[in-house]
């Protein structure tokens, strides 16, 4: 879970690289290192420290060199220190490394180089291991160094006798590559390549990329050439900054109405939902009996949106698997299963290897990513992209609702082939879908109100969440977004559950959130509040608007819409309330603690 960047070229590579780690560091924020090769001293020099990559920026200022290679990271293997940061050098050979190396102590057993080592980290085995193989030759060294390495891993490499060049080898773990008027780069995530190149290529799994700056050249672990299709870099790319926003995470949210449309209309033609843009076959709809849904974090709950909806509309079992225990739940896999995996990067390593678990099981698959020719879309035997923008932000807002926004559209379809809809009822559904833009655009208009509300939990350590129905699942996400950004310890439940234990940790410091959009529960969860309320809890209430009538003192109105359709506002409302208490608080709200992006990592 980590940034790699790598340029050589003509112009100063310590600029390109403090740049794209900058671009990068939402994939971790530990610490942050590069190695740029010095032609007087004829070696690669590092420089690295722990902290953001501002505290490196100042620490380079003399480093002078076109080539070179620079790491942010995400601890795995070994603590936050200067040591474990990345470059790692060992020998000639100078190492930036994503992922993890599974047999790094048996390396280092068998290498004997225990006491030679200087960080505590599984990476420094790469370089050991190239090192020792390297006799002029460097993707002959590459290439026997990996055989040897079990696990995930990127690597960027730079050898001190070879003074203009950066070589790169992936298994899972991603690398993209392009070349452009100023020389060649190499990066974890094509953003920080963006305004470089119009195209790149995704670097195939075991295969090593010799990159000067003249061209990149492509080869197999026999040294066989080989070419890789390149792909246009996308536009919206290029202008991936802040637009005047304090965060990422605010800019993300506003542009919640329009990823939310463009995601929607695009499939809905004359009341009818169509993927044919997706190229996916309505057969893979026909055929499946029942659904495995299968994310992490905020991706699967998106999927219990769906999963609420598809069975309500289309009488289709739906199972919801957490990602990382999917292959270990002895999931029940026929021919006419079909399985949703879901993740913005499309990186997500729990995702991809739980997908490739079920189609080695026969399974259908569909991916809902955001992110073109992933790992996991290109696994995918079909792929829905959401095609909301570059999302910065560690906290997911625009990828959520437009997840759920799919999982709608799949909903209709699927009850259209089975007959479960006809034509007015396809009609209403699909123009209640059209109106969730302008619902959130709503909501995002009317923020001020919500950051009213949020000041409330400024000084609260704990916060509980309760609603019923769809409006349960929406809270999972709405806590999830809470706790990661503010670090409040908030939990979500189903409202009939609080008596059932939870309601002894009710207390008047203990603020509640209430959400309330469903007609046949108002009834129950306006008892439950109430239950809250009389053990002296303060109630944070966000509630329909025609149920206002229902309102306690801190309360916000959402915009109308039928129920089955709320939770998209809802939780855009709910991302405002969480972005507000960490801003207040004065924290980093792109950059939570301990949290990456990307989880490129089992």
């Amino acid at each position: 879970m980590c940034g790699i960047i790598g340029y050589t070229g003509y112009d100063e590579a310590r600029g390109i690289l403090i740049k794209g780690l900058k671009s990068l560091e939402y994939r971790g924020y530990d610490s942050a290192g590069i190695g740029v090769y010095n032609k007087e001293k004829k070696e690669c020099i590092i420089k690295k420290c722990t902290g953001r990559v501002n505290t490196l920026e100042k620490k380079t200022d003399d480093m002078r060199g076109t080539c070179g290679i620079g790491h942010t990271r995400w601890a795995t293997h070994g603590g936050v220190s200067d040591s474990n940061s990345h470059p790692h050098k060992f020998g000639e050979v100078s190492v930036v490394h994503n992922g993890i190396i599974e047999n790094c102590e048996t390396l280092k057993h068998t290498l004997g180089v225990e006491n030679e080592l200087k960080s505590d980290t599984d990476s420094e085995l790469a370089a050991v291991l190239i090192d020792k193989y390297y006799n002029s030759d460097p993707i002959v060294a590459i290439s026997k160094a990996v055989k040897e390495l079990s696990g995930t891993f990127a690597l960027a490499i730079m050898f001190d006798s070879i003074p203009d060049a950066v070589y790169t080898v992936r298994n899972v773990s991603p690398i993209v590559c392009c070349s452009g008027e100023n020389g060649s780069f190499i990066a974890s995530d094509i953003i920080a390549l963006a305004e470089y190149c119009n195209e790149y290529f995704v670097l195939p799994e075991f295969s090593i990329a010799e990159v000067t700056k003249e061209k990149i050249t492509v080869f197999d672990l026999d040294k066989n050439i080989i070419h890789p299709q390149m792909i246009k870099t996308d536009s919206v790319l290029k202008s991936s900054g802040k637009d005047g926003y304090p965060f990422y995470m605010e800019k993300e949210i506003c542009e919640q109405p329009s990823a939310i449309k463009n995601t929607l209309e695009s499939r809905i033609s004359n009341g009818q939902v169509t993927f044919k843009n997706d190229n996916i076959d309505e057969a893979v709809f026909s055929k499946c009996k029942c659904i495995s849904v299968i994310a992490c974090g905020t991706a699967m709950h998106a999927g219990l949106i769906g999963k609420n909806i598809i069975e309500k509309y289309c009488r289709i079992p739906v199972t919801v698997y957490n990602a990382s225990e999917y292959m270990y739940s002895s999931p029940i896999i026929s021919n006419d299963t079909l399985v949703i995996c879901v993740s913005q990067s499309g990186e997500t390593i729990d995702t991809l290897e739980a997908l490739k678990y079920a189609k080695r099981n026969n399974a259908m698959s569909i991916s809902i990513v955001n992110v073109r020719n992933s790992s996991i879309a290109r696994e995918s035997d079909n792929v829905i992209y959401t095609d909301a923008g570059p999302e910065i932000a560690v906290a997911s807002t625009k990828a959520y609702t437009t997840q759920s926004a799919i999982f709608y559209l799949i909903a209709a379809k699927i009850a259209k082939i089975n007959k479960q809809m006809n034509e007015n009822e396809l009609f209403d559904f699909t123009n209640e879908l059209l109106k969730i833009p302008q619902s959130v655009e709503d909501i995002i208009n009317r923020k001020n109100e919500i950051h009213a509300l949020s000041s409330l939990m400024l000084s609260s350590e704990h916060a509980f969440m309760i609603g019923r129905g769809i409006d349960f699942p929406a809270l999972l996400e709405a806590s999830l977004k809470l706790k990661e950004i503010s670090y409040i310890h908030s939990e979500a439940f189903a409202s009939g559950e609080l008596k059932h234990g939870t309601i002894a940790l009710i207390t008047e410091s203990t603020p509640v959130i209430s959400l309330l959009t469903q007609e046949k529960l108002k009834s129950k969860q306006i008892s439950n509040v109430k239950e809250v309320q009389s053990r002296g809890a303060l109630v944070i209430s966000f509630i329909k608007k025609s149920f206002c009538d229902n309102c306690t003192d801190n309360c916000f109105l959402l915009p109308e819409l039928k129920d089955d359709f709320m939770p998209i506002p809802s939780v855009a409302a709910l991302q405002y309330f969480a972005y507000f208490v960490s801003s207040d608080k004065g924290l980093d709200v792109d950059k939570p603690r301990n949290l990456a992006k990307v989880v490129t990592v089992e």
